[in-house]
């Protein structure tokens, strides 16, 4: 989404408890080990495992924790996960854009649905929600790594398509195709980035008055909390006065 930097910056004001860090580190887990089992378990040798672990890193996964899940991928007895996607509608036509790891369908899509449905939202069809979106390579930095001109030379230079720049951080958007070399091109200028991922960046965000706003941000809360979902995206715009509630709540 638009404002990757800013999402991740509230949510960690928002959720530093205990509890939230060891989801993020079991899903960050998670995909190391489904990164591995689906190519090479080695990061020289697969993409996907590299921006896991570099992503793992950024978050502090302890690295022996990397190692055995990297080491599960050869397990005979580790599941099999299958990568979903489920799209629905939020206050204000707000679209929510979820993707879960699973070894079961069945439970993931009724957990989802529930979380919806308790929130007096409702799940959509395929292609109901993302058609507002475009699937890109985002690459986030701390605002601090460089200044605005200087990242975006960098950018260019890179072969990335666009740079989004502010106090929350840089957040650079690329073909899917290029992440890797986008990322590897970046990192020898200015360090590892903070994340190397595949979104669902919306072409058109939706600004909500506070009230509805927030509501819509508990349901995308919620759903983060679900042990098999990995990441939501939605075209809610965080307002400054939004992100002021949400804190203070």
């Amino acid at each position: 989404m638009a404002g990757h930097s800013k999402w991740a910056n509230i949510q960690h004001r928002k959720g530093a408890q205990d509890k939230k860090r060891s989801k993020l580190f079991s899903k960050l887990a998670k995909e190391i080990t489904v990164a591995a089992k689906m190519g090479a378990p080695d990061v020289d040798m697969n993409p996907r495992l590299r921006l896991a672990v570099n992503t793992a890193k950024q978050n502090s996964l302890p690295k022996d924790v990397i190692t055995r899940a990297i080491k599960k991928s050869a397990d005979a007895d580790t599941a099999n996960y299958d990568e979903l996607r489920y799209e629905g509608f939020a206050a204000g036509g707000v679209g929510i854009i979820v993707e879960a790891l699973t070894d079961n369908k069945n439970r993931t899509a009724s957990s989802v649905r529930s979380i919806f449905t308790k929130a007096g939202c409702n799940m959509g069809a395929d292609g109901s929600v993302s058609f507002g979106f475009d699937r890109v390579g985002c690459i986030s930095y701390a605002a601090d790594v460089a200044d605005e001109d200087t990242m975006m030379e960098a950018v260019i230079e890179s072969g990335a398509d666009d740079c989004e720049s502010s106090e929350d951080g840089h957040d650079i958007y690329c073909d899917p195709g290029d992440l890797h070399s986008v990322a590897k091109a970046l990192e020898s200028q200015f360090g590892e980035p903070k994340s190397a991922t595949m979104i669902w960046k919306a072409q058109v965000m939706i600004d909500l008055d506070d009230e509805s706003g927030e509501k819509v941000y508990n349901l995308i809360s919620s759903l983060e909390d679900d042990d098999d979902v990995q990441e939501v995206y939605s075209n809610l715009e965080l307002t400054d006065s939004l992100m002021e509630r949400i804190a203070a709540g």
